[in-house]
């Protein structure tokens, strides 16, 4: 078998052998196994190393082995060496496979009668390589006519369905945990002190001028009420931080020059003024909100054209 293949094709093939072995069996997840393991790549240049080594010690023993044999041997050797690297298996096959039946010489043989201005046909047989594949078109037919239209098997459009399905999943996934892809159907309250810190600064870069410092309102409305004029949670108050305030005379949308973060965490610091006591506060506007989720009820002292609850 060694004669048959030079070492020029044998090393390559061998070191890929081991090569896809070593990718099989090694889990390095998206990386190749040399690229996330230094050591593998080493492993596998120490074998082609030793592949190369292996072949140049029997090389050179074959050399020493020529020359202890006399003349009549040594042309033997090389000649049976020589016909070897023809490939003789390989052409035989290929003469198989392509139907050569008959040498040129013979072909005399199987010339039809037929004649077109000198023009002659020979009576071959279709070549093997076409029969195989023709009978292996046939299996391949009468199989996926089975598995698709009889037993109604899961098609492209179905694994496409099932790919595009598991692709929104994922993206809700990613979603929950990516805050800057955050929109008004999906922010949450902040609670984390980082988050509230960053939502304190954007607040008093851009929001200080119309709600004061302390949230108790100049000319926009007071913060630290119950009264809301556009809803009091954290969804609506996003919204409002986002799309502007009433058309004409509300705030601007700030989701120009704010991210979406940024609206979370300056809508979460809004609410914890909540409850606070500012130095000058302004008079409520809006209605009384009332979050359905909670437990917070209007005031004793309060009248009934006050109460009005609003809910998400």
């Amino acid at each position: 078998m060694r004669n048959l293949i030079p070492s020029w094709i044998r090393v390559p093939i061998t070191f890929f052998v081991i090569f896809g072995a070593v990718e099989f069996f090694i889990d390095s997840g998206e990386k190749p196994a040399f690229i996330e393991y230094p050591v593998v790549l080493l492993f596998l240049f120490l074998v082609l190393i030793i592949l190369i080594a292996i072949e140049a010690i029997i090389g050179a023993l074959e050399n020493i082995m020529l020359h202890k044999l006399d003349e009549e041997a040594k042309a033997r050797f090389l000649a049976e060496k020589e016909k070897s690297f023809k490939f003789t298996w390989f052409s035989n096959t290929y003469k198989k496979l392509a139907g050569v039946d008959k040498p040129i010489e013979e072909e005399h043989e199987i010339i039809l009668d037929h004649n077109y201005d000198g023009i002659k046909e020979l009576d071959n047989n279709l070549p093997p390589w076409w029969v195989y594949s023709f009978y292996i078109s046939i299996v391949f037919a009468a199989v996926y006519l089975l598995r698709f239209h009889v037993f109604e098997g899961e098609n492209q459009y179905d694994e496409l369905e099932t790919e595009l399905a598991d692709a929104r999943t994922a993206i809700e996934a990613y979603k929950k945990t990516a805050k800057n892809l955050v929109d008004v159907n999906t922010v949450t309250l902040l609670t984390e002190a980082s988050d509230l810190s960053a939502g304190k600064t954007i607040f008093e870069t851009n929001c200080v001028a119309c709600h004061m410092a302390d949230g108790g309102g100049g000319i926009g409305p007071n913060l630290t009420d119950k009264h809301w004029i556009l809803g009091g949670d954290i969804k609506s108050i996003f919204k409002t931080v986002s799309e502007g305030g009433r058309s004409g005379k509300g705030m601007i949308a700030w989701k120009q020059q704010l991210k979406p973060l940024e609206i979370a965490q300056v809508s979460s610091y809004v609410l914890t003024f909540q409850g606070t006591t500012p130095a000058n506060p302004k008079d409520p506007q809006g209605d009384l909100w009332v979050n359905e989720n909670t437990e917070t009820a209007p005031d004793a002292n309060t009248t009934e054209s006050d109460s009005l609850t609003v809910t998400k």
